[in-house]
């Protein structure tokens, strides 16, 4: 009976983690680009590993002025300029109705801070120096307001990185 068990609770965890993949993987293939600015960065989080601490602009001028932030967990309202890039318009709650110019973007409320869910971005042993050029977060956004960050930009909006 034990072996049972076990054999259904592991089943079962594969299948939600699968499902979760396949989720990620509709994202990168179905989600708009959504590109954020990021804030200075202290360039020791670059010497720290092969990762990048990631701030967003966006969410530090929010911050500025937090008597606008929400109590709890919601979503931004953003609107895109021509190199969509998202400024923010309003905070929403719900989900709400949009106007096509519009994205919401989830964000989530720790200590003061508004975090957008990609907080670091990992890349390749010695490419550095390449990534402390990056100016741009390139995000993938569902209508839900679901993101994955992608990519890193530079201040001319090209990729950075060895592209496979």
């Amino acid at each position: 009976m034990r072996r049972i068990l076990v054999i259904i609770t592991t089943v079962f965890i594969l299948i939600l983690v699968n499902i979760s993949i396949y989720q990620k993987e509709q994202l990168l293939a179905e989600g708009m680009v959504l590109l954020l600015e990021l804030a200075p960065l202290d360039p020791r989080s670059l010497m720290q590993g092969d990762y990048m601490a990631l701030r967003y602009k966006i969410a530090e001028e929010l911050e500025l002025e937090s008597s606008t932030i929400p109590g709890r967990d919601g979503y931004l309202i953003l609107t895109l300029d021509k190199n969509q890039v998202g400024h923010f318009k309003a905070f929403s709650e719900v989900e709400q109705s949009l106007s096509p110019k519009e994205w919401r973007l989830r964000f989530r409320k720790r200590h003061g801070k508004i975090y957008l869910g990609a907080e670091s971005f990992f890349f390749q042993e010695g490419q550095a120096e390449e990534y402390a050029l990056a100016r741009y977060g390139e995000l993938r956004v569902n209508h839900k307001g679901e993101s994955i960050l992608v990519d890193l930009r530079n201040k001319k909006f090209q990729t950075l990185g060895t592209q496979f």
